[in-house]
């Protein structure tokens, strides 16, 4: 059987919207909201360190400029990650996996890692973030913990991670439909696929499929209320959103499925 300790609900960059995104007010606002379950970006700084950011370039959500992966953590950490969201967050720092860690595994919630590769640091990244990963959850993963759920768009970042912490579980995120779906997730060792929801319209018969290959399944970016209830009542394994105040999180994990034969 599939073992998924994983809860249905999860919130997206933290509560992505109501504090800056994938920093530690974001998820320190989920947190105060119930929620449990939540999804952050993870990449690499030059000087090897893990920490939180979506874009490749600092100007999005920060006051810095240029390339994110060319700063080392010291420079990294004295950027302003909350200004551009409002003024009450204006000083937030980047936060580093090792924070948000620490935050979650004394909350009891759980996380779901996505790799961000900037181009061409694919294996660095894969590989680093997973090292780093494994290190700081694995005191609570011996009493008990689940490990996260690390997941990626890139195949060799996810290749990289399996070679560095091959104990992680792993997901293939999808936001176009390759020719074998299942068949891509299972090549990378990976035990769910994060799928964009619309790709479940165009391809009806995926969640079966995955079902029935042992995979879960999970979608992104879910906003609406009625598409949420329709996908939770088809099945699907979790749901990823930014409206975390539309929705009442339920910690419990889902059932397992049976082993693919």
């Amino acid at each position: 059987m599939v073992h998924w300790p994983y809860p249905f609900w999860i919130a997206h960059r933290g509560a992505g919207k109501q504090a800056p995104e994938n920093t530690l007010a974001a998820f320190r606002t989920g947190l105060a909201m119930g929620w449990r379950g939540f999804e952050c970006d993870v990449r690499v700084s030059a000087d090897g360190q893990a920490f939180l950011l979506h874009d490749d370039t600092l100007e999005r959500c920060t006051d810095g400029h240029g390339a994110a992966a060319a700063l080392e953590w010291p420079a990294l950490a004295r950027l302003d990650a909350g200004g551009w969201h409002s003024a009450p967050y204006r000083g937030e720092p980047l936060a580093r996996l090792q924070d948000v860690a620490t935050l979650l595994l004394a909350q009891g919630a759980v996380l779901n890692i996505e790799i961000k590769p900037p181009p061409g640091a694919e294996a660095r990244t894969g590989a680093g973030v997973a090292r780093q990963a494994q290190a700081l959850w694995q005191a609570a993963k011996d009493a008990g913990a689940p490990w996260p759920l690390l997941s990626s768009f890139r195949p060799a970042a996810l290749a990289a991670a399996r070679l560095a912490a091959p104990l992680l579980p792993r997901a293939l995120l999808l936001d176009r439909l390759p020719p074998d779906p299942v068949a891509a997730a299972r090549s990378s060792g990976c035990v769910a696929l994060v799928v964009h929801h619309p790709l479940l319209t165009a391809a009806p018969d995926l969640l079966a499929h995955a079902h029935q290959a042992g995979l879960r399944l999970l979608v992104y970016t879910v906003n609406d209320p009625a598409l949420a209830r329709h996908l939770q009542h088809a099945g699907v394994d979790g749901l990823i959103t930014d409206e975390v105040q539309c929705f009442q999180p339920d910690p419990a994990p889902r059932p397992p499925l049976a082993q693919a034969r």
